[in-house]
């Protein structure tokens, strides 16, 4: 007989890192979820960006249990045709050579720091151990990646941190190269910060990154976690800028909601990772492999990568209208299906109180930091769901300002 669960259950038993909406989920089709109590909601907050064909999508199912009937793990002593078919996929779909398979971003960046650091002690001397990283980004939570994030909130309490990590300011390029010299393995960037605010790169930016880990032989590293596999309406974001890194990781979308992870790399950077250099128990599981290529098949066609420039029309167009009507934010940025809406310094701090009051009206959203709304819909979320989803933002927007000021 299975136990009955509520929501005081996870304040009993779970290590509280997390605090959890009130509801709790047990189904979900498309870009809709039910929960315990049946009541229904839009789901704008696609896992994180992570749930790019929404929830029980036919085709995932269906690769999730062919290859579940055969067979789930086998350990890294031994290969698969999954994992080596998407490692393929890959390589046919972008600037890679090579991949890595792990189990999340924060493996991804943290095999590419590691990769970043080996390549320059190998080709240039211990000296060449640098790292330029990025305010406000985020780059995961193991200590290495955490360090490299430049959110102290985040590492503080883990100190000593690992060295040689400096952070410039984001789209400055000056900042940047006052600290990117000799001595620099690598350059870690998102082509477009989530966590830190929904923050596009200028493309000068980027462009100028590429010039100067060239002139410094240094790596530059694209984390593409939260912007790759359709988010942007590029298969990766660095599409969309015409700057080609070195490295890649890529994470989230990439299973559609199965763990996996990915770093790409060229043939001269991945030629340092020889055997035994790193590894990871899950990486390339067939059952994460067989849904990734999925899902890849799926979102690498111009049906949906156009798809997603039209629905950042529909959403862009409508948000700006609600805005126009309460005055509730001062910007409303991003690029495909990853958007923030930045709130005016008057309602500064209050985003988590509006995607709390959004949940009321029966829409998932996210925030990114106390001061930006954030959504990151499936890549294929309807025009009928985009519709029902905003009417109910506009609901959320118009009862938290009813609430503010009574």
């Amino acid at each position: 007989m299975s136990q009955s669960i509520t929501r005081n259950n996870f304040d009993e038993w779970m290590m509280p890192v997390y605090a959890p909406a009130a509801f709790i989920p047990v189904r979900g089709e498309g870009s809709r979820l039910w929960d315990q109590q049946g009541k229904e909601y839009i789901d704008f907050a696609g896992g994180i960006a992570v749930n790019a064909l929404g929830h029980a999508h036919p085709q995932l199912i269906r690769a999730l249990t062919e290859q579940a009937g055969k067979f789930w793990h086998t350990g890294n002593g031994y290969t698969n045709e999954p994992v080596l078919r998407l490692a393929k996929q890959l390589i046919d779909a972008t600037f890679a050579d090579r991949v890595f398979f792990c189990n999340s971003g924060a493996e991804a960046n943290e095999a590419a720091l590691k990769l970043a650091r080996k390549y320059a002690h190998d080709r240039f001397g211990s000296h060449k151990s640098g790292i330029v990283a990025f305010k406000n980004a985020f780059h995961g939570r193991t200590l290495f990646t955490v360090s490299a994030g430049g959110q102290p909130a985040y590492s503080q309490d883990f100190a000593p941190l690992p060295p040689q990590i400096q952070h410039a300011v984001y789209n400055d390029l000056e900042s940047a190269r006052a600290l990117i010299d000799d001595n620099t393995c690598a350059v870690i960037v998102e082509p477009m910060q989530g966590e830190g605010g929904v923050v596009p790169a200028d493309p000068a930016f980027l462009r100028g990154l590429r010039e100067l880990c060239d002139a410094h032989h240094a790596l530059l590293i694209f984390d593409e976690v939260q912007t790759g596999v359709g988010r942007t309406g590029e298969l990766y974001a660095y599409m969309h800028y015409g700057v080609t890194p070195d490295v890649l990781s890529t994470a989230k979308a990439l299973g559609g909601g199965f763990p996996i992870g990915a770093l790409l790399a060229t043939e001269a950077c991945a030629s340092v990772m020889t055997v035994g250099t790193h590894g990871t128990t899950y990486g390339g599981n067939p059952l994460a492999s067989a849904v990734a290529g999925e899902v890849l098949s799926i979102v690498n066609t111009p049906a949906v990568l156009n798809g997603v420039k039209q629905r950042h029309q529909w959403f862009t167009e409508r948000l700006n209208a609600i805005n126009a009507r309460y005055g509730l934010f001062k910007e409303i940025r991003g690029l495909g299906l990853l958007i923030g809406c930045v709130l005016n310094d008057a309602w500064a701090g209050k985003a988590k109180a509006i995607s709390t009051q959004a949940a009321e009206e029966g829409l998932m959203i996210l925030i990114a930091g106390a001061n930006v709304v954030r959504f990151a819909p499936a890549l294929i979320v309807s025009e009928e769901e985009v519709k029902t989803g905003l009417d109910r933002f506009e609901l959320a927007c118009q009862h938290f300002l009813a609430g503010a000021s009574s």
